[in-house]
């Protein structure tokens, strides 16, 4: 599966910028910390968050910042947030 993928999924808006972070070699809480730092300067881009496992902990954050998010894959999974 490729990052390119997830970009087009039905769920996620086309938007013409985007950005991509690969925390599949960070430890915890490391992958959370540094997408969640990432996505203040977001603005209209999409953010991919490329991971070796389903962020869980990350999507309640992203609810309460009003992020949109989408997920593919299984090893690396893809993460796809933006906002509305």
């Amino acid at each position: 599966m490729e990052l390119t993928a997830v970009l087009d999924s039905e769920a996620v808006p086309e938007r013409s910028d985007h950005q991509s972070l690969d925390v599949r070699e960070l430890p915890p809480p490391k992958p959370l910390q540094e997408t969640l730092e990432a996505l203040v300067d977001l603005e209209a881009a999409v953010l991919i968050q490329i991971n070796d496992r389903k962020p869980q902990h990350l999507f309640p954050k992203l609810d309460e910042r009003g992020f949109e998010y989408e997920s593919i894959g299984d090893d690396p999974v893809y993460t796809a947030i933006w906002k509305p």
